[in-house]
């Protein structure tokens, strides 16, 4: 709808204030309908404070006391229901007085902030009754530590989990607009990139809908990851603008800082206590983001850390002096630690910054969660109650800082000796491993962490040496019961591989026990001298000199010294979980075997879910209202045990009629997005086959669009009839980013962009076969994409992908999946059923072997494999040289070679498994029925279940509904 001036309902322009919603009686009547809203709020005794309500819902065209009574008659469970007048007051009253445009028009950027800030309103007001509760309360409550939360839009979600989509549609109609233009004037918050992110933030929804106790806390990045372009050269990057006109959504806390320091030294006073001085002093700002529950009062928050530092820090002499890059010197290094998510670690610097990332995450959040606990706390403060109040969650090792910051404060600051200051650290804190990838499990130069965290390297070496001792004792005596003997050789190799640091001497006390008793070590401590320093060696009874026998564990010059951790988060935290079976049993038995087999109860499965609000209610409304049809309830959006009664349905004419015409409806909203975002027009009778996710070799869109390759060349060989005949209509939907600096992640972009521009123009093909690569993949192009997919691919080489969640979401929408058995692929097809999965591929527990046979030069690539290989080299896509790519996948050994991933091993499967899904879906209602029992399947991948389980095993937290 063309954006639109305020007619005789609304206002017109600045000059036009004279509309009755806006005379002079304003002011008093909004501080009135303020006042009896809060008490409106505040039953049954409970005393909350309600703050920043600038227009909760005003309908002031008639008289205040009216005007509250229509207003709040629609209540439920103390919640607000406005209707759309109220609605189109509170609207014209942002667009009034809290501008972000010019006054004279009402156009759609304009109307979105308005209605943002009009819900906003809502959100604080429940925000505030949830805080001050909790605090009332002092609740034992969760914190989720993450460098990503991919939120996506906020305006929608909010108005959904809210149950306000009728009103805000009909006020924004007689306002002379539609909610989905509006909506679409929002940009997604560029706080995350890839499943990380998206977990994170299903995570906040989960735990605001099911009233637990929880905040996040992540970063506040100005530019995000990057605006993905796709260019005739492939990917390229630009800076995101999500912050250009400003966040509706955040409410910036000034009054919410602290301090956070880099370099420096550690001085040791005469009591024996540390304090860490000099160095570079920065402040940490809180930006809070208020996130809603569904059908809940209960709203909680995201807290989200800029950087910056006070005004005595701009040199206003060098300023005047012309030397303008040295005035505001400070200021520029503070501000950049926000500015990207993930810089580029090629250099130092980068390195450098993304340390100073991660550590303002840990220290702010840290501090503000220590604030809060004295806070609640008051003079019954009692530092052995920490961990009963508080649970703090580290989503993957990004947030590993936060255990030697934990420490430092509670030794620096608050007093405590080492041993209950480790305690409560290990009580407090849990780790959620994410990743099997060597390169992914985070190391970090010792020497990099001393000048930059001196004091916490310290802590570090601490944790390190009072963890060997305890390994030492349990190691030898499992080595003992394993092999009957004492094996120190085996022994040594354990402690080094599950050292916090690496490549660095053992402590002095392990080295006196890993020699034979005839041995004599003089070794001097870790911080000091190495076991091959000379020193004077002692004499024996009968003055003759023992000769020192050589210690066998000595660090490699050649080699840096580092710190995994990984191994600090496991050592440190009293729980750690794997984001789904197999991948759990790979971090038990493979990642962290030797620790698994010290604590086996402090690892736990928690397979990851999405949220269902989201992810089917909002996105796919038009399959939405089928499933409420035949499971007679609503009630599957917060219990998902409910989709299950679609099963009892899955033959029924009706509903496959119905369920096709859900899934038509969305495939054209594709077409239009497609055409839209690509310039290709696709046909909406072809199969949508999609493969969306970040651009990795491991996750194989290599695989994909080599298999797209082989199908194009025989079409090619065929006449037309016979191509026909032979193959479904296929549209290929790619999307992802590839890292800015993984070239051979950027050379896939390309080389999927090459087949496209080639296969789309190709008349002999026409709408037989397309290709097409989405720019700019996020969350907003998923919930078009996910609801119009017929076939979603999940390729990933077999124990890789730790779990996956958009496998969740496609079956969630009635998406049948091709995958091997990695990740949660395992458990999707097994609730829904083998039959409902098109499976290929090497398993997981083959890999180690198949790659062992390619490096002794045993495989032998299928011709299918050699053909499409030989093709692509041909020059059939442009003038690109695909040299480096066809070439990983050939040769031996070596970095970039080899095939790694074992796509030439599982290419031939997965051609022969595509044909299977040609078959399939030639028969339609066969295809239906998959469709349908893969969301009945997919009720165990609600984030609420996971959720639950994370309160239970994990933090040991209950719900607190408010009253």
């Amino acid at each position: 709808m063309a954006a639109s001036s305020f007619s005789a309902t609304s206002y017109i322009s600045k000059s036009s204030i004279v509309d009755s919603s806006f005379n002079s009686e304003h002011s008093k009547n909004l501080l009135l309908l303020k006042f009896k809203l809060s008490r409106r709020i505040r039953p049954r005794g409970r005393n909350f404070a309600v703050t920043n309500v600038a227009s909760r819902n005003q309908r002031l065209q008639n008289s205040p006391d009216q005007s509250i009574q229509e207003t709040t008659d629609a209540l439920d469970n103390g919640i607000l229901v406005p209707d759309s007048e109220s609605v189109i007051s509170s609207i014209k009253y942002h667009a009034e007085f809290t501008p972000s445009f010019s006054p004279d028009k009402f156009e759609l950027p304009k109307a979105y902030y308005a209605t943002a800030e009009s819900i906003r309103d809502m959100l604080i007001t429940n925000w505030n009754a949830t805080y001050n509760f909790h605090e009332k309360m002092n609740v034992k409550q969760a914190y989720y530590l993450s460098m990503e939360f991919l939120q996506g839009r906020a305006l929608l979600n909010a108005i959904g989990n809210l149950e306000l989509s009728g009103a805000y549609a009909e006020a924004l109609r007689k306002l002379g607009h539609d909610l989905e233009d509006v909506a679409k004037q929002e940009p997604d918050a560029a706080l995350g990139n890839g499943g990380l992110g998206r977990l994170a933030s299903c995570f906040l929804d989960s735990l605001a809908t099911l009233s637990y106790p929880a905040w996040g806390y992540g970063l506040r990045y100005k530019y995000g990851l990057f605006k993905q372009l796709i260019t005739k050269d492939g990917q390229e990057e630009v800076a995101e603008n999500w912050l250009e006109m400003g966040n509706p959504w955040e409410v910036p806390r000034n009054d919410v800082t602290y301090p956070i320091k880099f370099y420096g030294e550690v001085v040791k006073g005469k009591d024996g206590h540390k304090t860490w001085v000099g160095g570079e002093d920065i402040m940490a700002v809180a930006y809070d983001v208020p996130i809603p529950g569904y059908k809940t009062k209960t709203t909680i928050n995201l807290r989200l850390w800029s950087t910056k530092v006070g005004p005595e820090n701009f040199d206003l002499h060098a300023f005047n002096d012309g030397n303008h890059a040295k005035a505001y010197e400070a200021l520029k290094k503070a501000e950049k630690i926000c500015y990207i998510l993930y810089p580029g670690d090629e250099s130092l610097e980068g390195k450098i910054l993304r340390l100073k990332q991660q550590y303002t995450l840990c220290s702010a959040s840290l501090q503000d969660i220590i604030a809060r606990f004295e806070r609640r706390s008051g003079e019954s403060l009692d530092w052995n109650e920490f961990p009963e109040k508080v649970a703090v969650q580290m989503n993957d090792t990004h947030p590993t800082l936060c255990i030697p910051e934990l420490l430092r404060i509670l030794m620096d600051f608050k007093g405590l000796e080492w041993k209950e200051a480790w305690e409560i650290t290990q009580r407090t804190v849990a780790y959620t491993n994410h990743t099997v990838l060597p390169e992914a499990l985070e190391k970090w130069s010792l020497n990099l962490l001393q000048e930059l965290l001196p004091r916490h390297v310290e802590i570090i070496k601490m944790i390190d040496k009072e963890q060997m001792v305890i390994f030492f004792a349990q190691l030898i005596d499992t080595i003992i019961a394993e092999y009957g003997t004492e094996d120190l050789e085996l022994l040594k190799e354990k402690l080094k591989q599950m050292r916090v640091l690496e490549n660095i001497e053992l402590p002095a006390s392990i080295l006196e026990l890993l020699v034979k008793p005839e041995e004599i070590i003089i070794v001097d401590s870790l911080e000091e001298k190495s076991s091959e320093e000379v020193t004077e060696l002692p004499k024996t009874e009968n003055n003759d000199v023992d000769i020192r026998a050589k210690v066998t564990f000595d660090p490699d010059p050649k080699l840096p010294q580092m710190v995994r951790m990984a191994n600090l988060c496991v050592v440190s935290g009293h729980a750690v979980n794997g984001v789904a079976e197999i991948h759990t049993e790979i971090v038990k038995n493979e990642v962290f075997n030797d620790f698994y087999k010290l604590w086996p109860k402090k690892f736990q499965n928690k397979t990851n879910g999405v949220t269902p609000r989201r992810w089917l209610s909002f996105c796919n409304p038009e399959l939405s209202k089928i499933i409420t049809k035949w499971t007679r309830t609503e009630d599957w959006v917060l219990n998902t045990e409910k989709l299950i009664e679609l099963k009892k349905f899955a033959d029924d004419e009706e509903l496959q009629s119905e369920w096709r015409k859900a899934k038509r409806m969305n495939k054209e909203r594709t077409v239009s997005f497609l055409k839209e975002k690509t310039g290709y027009l696709v046909s909406p009778d072809a199969m949508f086959d999609v493969q969306v996710k970040r651009i990795h070799e491991y996750k194989r869109q290599l695989l994909n669009i080599l298999g797209i390759v082989y199908r194009y060349k025989k079409m090619k060989e065929m006449k037309s009839d016979e191509r026909k005949e032979k193959f479904v209509p296929r549209v290929c939907i790619f999307g992802g980013k590839a890292f800015a600096t993984y070239v051979q992640a950027k050379r896939i972009v390309k080389f999927i962009t090459d087949v496209g521009a080639t296969v789309n123009h190709d008349p002999d093909i026409g709408d037989l076969l397309k290709v097409v690569f989405v720019p700019d993949y996020n969350v907003t192009v998923a919930e078009v994409l996910i609801p119009g997919s017929d076939l979603s691919q999940h390729i990933s080489t077999a124990g890789m992908e730790a779990s996956g969640t958009s496998n969740m979401k496609f079956a969630m929408n009635g998406c049948i999946q091709i995958g091997t058995l990695d990740g949660a692929n395992v458990e999707i097809r097994q609730e829904v059923g083998e039959e409902n999965f098109f499976l290929f591929g090497a398993e997981a527990h083959e890999i180690s072997g198949l790659r062992k046979e390619r490096s002794e030069g045993k495989f032998v690539p299928d011709p299918r494999f050699e053909e499409v290989k030989e093709y692509v080299r041909s020059g059939v896509f442009g003038r690109n040289s695909y040299d480096e790519l066809m070439g990983s996948l050939e040769g031996n050994e070596g970095y970039g070679r080899a095939d790694y991933f074992l796509v030439g091993k599982d290419f031939p499967a997965y051609i022969e498994c595509q044909e299977e899904v040609d078959k399939a879906y030639r028969d339609q209602n066969k295809w239906t029925k998959m469709s349908i029992l893969n969301t009945a399947g997919s009720y165990k991948f609600s984030s609420d279940r996971t959720i639950h389980q994370y309160a239970r095993d994990i933090w040991r937290i209950e719900p607190v509904v408010l009253p």
